[in-house]
């Protein structure tokens, strides 16, 4: 029979001794957790009270973000040329969406296209910061925004709003002098650490657009305007239930811009180029005020807005003339024979009489023959201005040499770039012997002879671009203050002064007056722009120049223009002040491989452009009423259609060889 093991103790005291240890111990530590405990909750209920309720409200509300509006552009008139308009967008929340994935497959079923963008879609949510709204799609059409508000009880962290969106009325009319406004990039962000500036974080907002090119670009930091917020009441999936309007606020709108551009003159402007390629640019000779800077072809800036498609923008950048490219500024071209007064006004300074006879036989010799367009016979200077005879001008240009007309060519406004207020000019060339010094030849850093006919007649090296020719133009005309160029009238209401002071111009009165009445004949009866300058305003006539300028060398072949393909035709120029006893608007026009003939394509272009500023001027429209003449229709108005032709191929307009050496351009 087996027994149960047991235990004994051999004293009952030990026994009892054993046990009253571990409750003391086990006593012990539970008083200390409750004291532990109890402190703590005192801790949280009583101390700290108020900080959890304050972090407990934050929970409960989000402060979201509200873009400023863009601050409006205007031109002189207050005619809105960039502007906000109301865009129907649908966004994305992350940290309110519990599946992203799937979130965006049930917006692809409602809106097909935002398939395509899935990948920036995902890329613009991830890099948002928290319960920071992305936008998926903007410009909703009512059904996409109907169809998202009716199935949002199905779409968590997805909401549909109204928002600003950047709009250019114009379309391409203003498209370069403005610029556009586009999402900003890394190489934003790159850029402003690089300046050891502190980055906003509104850039960081997928929503938020800034600047690209001209205006908007150079005063991007005043139309942006200051951010607001929301602060909304969510509930436990992040859906919005309320707002705080006490903890909210407003957003500060940007700047208003006024520009001292005109919209009707500068829509003119585009109208009249056409399928033509090339800038103008129309200044008031008193203030310097630019009413017209255009560049064409040119292109819709608010393809850009909401991101232009790559397709879309690869079939703009290879197009052959190049529509991305301001020509007004950028664009540079040999003056030909506009420049022409400007070696006349630098002989005239160094005591050459204006009534001098120079005889044109069709030729100039100089080691070799360099050609005129026509045999001119006696030519004075008036007439030499009058018939573009290249004979006159290589003959003054020998007898100076470079650098005397390369100090008159600076005065008047060439080789150099203006403030105002945008970027992206280029400064042209204005040759001399220190320039060829500084830029040899094949080590060769002499300046022969031989450069300098071509010189004279606008041609070789020197380089310019419309906006220097209407400076240049209204200082022609003005004949006594060297007008500077003026683009931004007012920011935020306080009016802008011209960058730069007004000097006097350094030559005589009787100077001028020379080559202006030179001006005047070349728009009259047998002048080389007669045909196509005539405003058709009665009292009211404009004085010009006509210019034509190589674009390559033709070597002994033909310079006609027919047939030959359109990147091979030359330059065609043309500069303009009106009215002639009294100067009030100056002109300048290049047409991009526009053909043989500086009046065929450039003057009836200036004509158009010329007469929407002078009609729309108070005083000059009543002296023309006053003088009984009757408008009926635009004088050769068909003019600027027959010489358009159709677009064919086309060399980048800022990159412009050096013709050569001699010439035979008809003027």
């Amino acid at each position: 029979m087996s027994s149960e093991p047991s235990i004994f103790f051999s004293d009952v005291n030990e026994r009892q001794g054993s046990f009253l240890r571990r409750t003391f111990v086990v006593g012990g530590l539970t008083a200390l957790g409750v004291v532990a405990l109890t402190g703590r909750l005192t801790q949280l209920q009583v101390v700290q009270a108020q900080d959890y309720a304050t972090l407990a409200k934050e929970n409960q509300f989000n402060f979201r973000l509200v873009l400023p509006p863009r601050g409006l552009i205007k031109d002189r008139n207050g005619v809105v040329i960039a502007g906000n308009r109301p865009s129907f967008r649908v966004l994305i929340v992350r940290d309110e969406t519990n599946d992203l994935d799937q979130t965006l497959d049930l917006l692809g079923q409602l809106m097909p296209d935002t398939v395509e963008r899935r990948r920036a879609i995902i890329r613009d949510v991830n890099a948002a910061a928290r319960f920071s709204p992305v936008p998926v799609k903007s410009d909703l059409t009512w059904d996409e925004f109907a169809k998202v508000n009716l199935y949002a009880p199905e779409l968590p962290g997805v909401m549909a709003d109204m928002n600003d969106a950047r709009f250019y009325p114009f379309g391409g009319a203003f498209a370069h002098v403005i610029g556009y406004v586009a999402k900003p990039n890394d190489r934003d962000i790159a850029a402003i650490r690089e300046r050891d500036e502190e980055v906003p974080q509104i850039l960081y907002n997928p929503g938020f657009r800034i600047g690209r090119q001209g205006v908007e670009k150079a005063l991007d930091t005043r139309l942006r305007g200051v951010e607001g917020g929301n602060r909304v009441e969510v509930d436990a999936r992040g859906r919005v239930v309320a707002e705080d309007i006490g903890g909210s606020r407003p957003a500060v709108p940007g700047d208003e811009v006024i520009l001292t551009l005109d919209a009707d003159v500068q829509n003119r402007a585009l109208e009249v180029f056409g399928e033509e390629a090339g800038g103008a640019v129309l200044m008031d000779v008193r203030n310097g005020d630019i009413l017209c800077m255009v560049s064409a072809p040119s292109f819709d800036p608010n393809l850009f807005v909401s991101g232009v498609p790559s397709r879309t923008y690869r079939a703009l950048a290879d197009y052959e003339r190049r529509p991305l490219l301001d020509k007004a500024l950028t664009g540079t071209f040999a003056p030909g024979s506009t420049f022409k007064p400007v070696v006349g006004l630098a002989a005239l300074r160094r005591g050459a009489n204006p009534e001098r006879r120079i005889v044109c036989t069709g030729g100039f010799y100089l080691g070799r023959r360099f050609a005129c367009h026509a045999t001119h016979g006696v030519q004075t200077l008036r007439d030499a201005i009058k018939n573009s005879c290249n004979v006159y001008f290589m003959t003054l240009a020998v007898e100076m040499g470079p650098d005397a007309i390369a100090v008159a060519a600076r005065e008047l406004g060439f080789g150099q770039t203006y403030d105002l207020g945008v970027g992206g000019q280029k400064a042209g060339l204005v040759p001399d012997t220190q320039w060829r010094r500084d830029n040899p030849v094949r080590g060769d850093s002499k300046w022969y002879p031989g450069e300098t006919p071509s010189y004279g007649i606008g041609q070789g090296a020197l380089t310019v671009n419309a906006l220097q020719l209407a400076v240049y133009t209204s200082r022609l005309a003005n004949g006594r203050k060297a007008v500077m160029p003026r683009l931004i009238k007012s920011i935020g209401g306080v009016e802008q002064p011209p960058a730069a002071a007004v000097t006097d111009l350094p030559f005589d009165a009787a100077a001028f007056k020379v080559v202006q009445e030179g001006m005047e004949a070349v728009t009259d009866v047998g002048g080389t722009g007669f045909r196509n300058s005539q405003l058709g305003l009665g009292p009211v006539r404009m004085a010009g120049k006509t210019g034509t300028a190589q674009s390559r060398n033709y070597g002994s072949g033909s310079r006609k223009g027919a047939g030959r393909p359109w990147a091979q035709k030359d330059h065609n120029l043309f500069i303009a002040y009106a009215p002639i006893d009294n100067p009030r608007y100056a002109v300048a026009v290049i047409i991009q491989h526009g053909g043989m003939g500086g009046g065929t394509a450039g003057a009836p272009r200036a004509r158009e452009i010329m007469r929407v500023a002078l009609l729309k001027d108070p005083e000059i429209r009543a002296r023309i009423e006053q003088s009984g003449f009757v408008e009926t229709e635009d004088p050769g108005a068909h003019d600027v259609a027959e010489v358009t032709p159709l677009p064919a191929s086309v060399a980048p307009a800022e990159a412009t060889s050096p013709p050569p050496a001699s010439s035979d351009l008809p003027q």
